[in-house]
């Protein structure tokens, strides 16, 4: 297959760790990368080669006039969103953009929404026998058993943000009025994994598997590649369930007594990814085929097992507040 030539993407949310390692891949892969974020101060900016650009918070109404004014500006060929956050406006967006010849590569409307809301999520994979941590919203509190250890979190969002482990209901019930849209699930022990996934656009599936051996603040910090068949089964059962589709990451548990849970699927590329490209699985490579309609080929999404990451924090930039010049994005009509 030949290589693809230099395309001009976008990538949202580049403050956050996956999408920054995606506009770093992209580079690497030779593409250009227009690289966005609300945050003027957000690292994927500092990255050499890419055109760095402001854009309002995803829920600004401001928001879609300043992507598609960019993307009319630059000529932008593609869109991948990076965090959860920019995945409802893009929906949106998709009709106009595809009109002005941007590509995004994404599930239906009903398949990214039942991802990105939690308690939507444990619902859609209950229905059809994937095991998922029992999960209560606020008002059925009553229904929780006794003497179990709790998670109170978001339904949406990324990351740990908003993420609070308690072994008492009294504090669940606090939780949930401090935070909105708040779920409450139990808690899960074992060894905990995530599998990067590419489906492409008939329906196939590939899964790298790798252990999270240390997280901290909800990110991996240690992890091993694996492989369990079991594993790799089921994490295809939930993307097939929730009919995934392009780039994505299943999260999940395996307890001391062998069972497999499945904790949240996300429609976007993980933030560890970086292992599973280094075990030798062309994720990004073959993402930009599917994305802009060449076949994926899954000969060469096959890993190593037993390769390990482990990552730490690097300082890539220091300056004056007062001399950093991030432009804002052009904005442009949205009829």
């Amino acid at each position: 297959m030949p290589d693809q030539p230099p395309r001009r993407i976008l990538v949202t949310g580049v403050g956050a760790t996956p999408g920054f390692g995606l506009a770093l891949s992209l580079l690497r892969l030779g593409h250009r990368v227009v690289a966005v974020d609300a945050n003027p101060l957000a690292p994927g900016f500092f990255l050499g080669d890419v055109s760095p650009y402001r854009v309002p918070l995803a829920k600004d109404p401001d928001y879609p006039e300043a992507i598609i004014g960019l993307c009319r500006a630059l000529t932008v060929d593609a869109i991948v969103a990076g965090i959860e956050n920019d995945l409802p406006p893009l929906l949106d967006l998709r009709p106009r953009l595809e009109a002005d010849g941007v590509r995004l590569w994404l599930p239906d409307a009903k398949s990214v929404h039942d991802c990105i809301d939690k308690a939507r999520f444990h619902q859609a994979v209950a229905a059809h026998g994937i095991p998922t941590p029992r999960t209560w919203k606020p008002d059925d509190l009553n229904l929780v058993p006794a003497g179990i250890e709790l998670v109170v979190k978001p339904r949406s969002g990324h990351g740990s943000q908003g993420v609070h482990t308690v072994t008492s209901l009294r504090h669940a019930r606090v939780l949930c009025e401090l935070i909105p849209g708040a779920i409450v699930q139990e808690r899960i022990y074992g060894t905990e994994f995530t599998a990067d996934c590419l489906v492409d656009r008939d329906g196939r599936a590939s899964a790298i598997l790798r252990r999270r051996d240390l997280v901290k603040g909800g990110c991996v910090a240690v992890s091993t590649t694996f492989e369990d068949q079991a594993v790799h089964d089921l994490v295809v059962d939930t993307l097939r369930t929730v009919r995934a589709q392009g780039l994505c990451c299943v999260q999940g548990f395996i307890t001391d007594d062998g069972r497999i849970t499945i904790t949240e699927l996300n429609v976007r590329i993980a933030g560890g990814y970086a292992l599973t490209e280094a075990a030798g699985a062309d994720l990004v490579g073959q993402m930009v085929n599917g994305l802009f309609g060449l076949p994926v080929d899954h000969d060469l999404l096959t890993y190593r097992t037993g390769v390990f990451l482990t990552n730490y924090m690097e300082t890539l930039r220091v300056g004056d507040v007062a001399e950093l010049e991030i432009a804002a994005a052009p904005k442009g009509a949205v009829a």
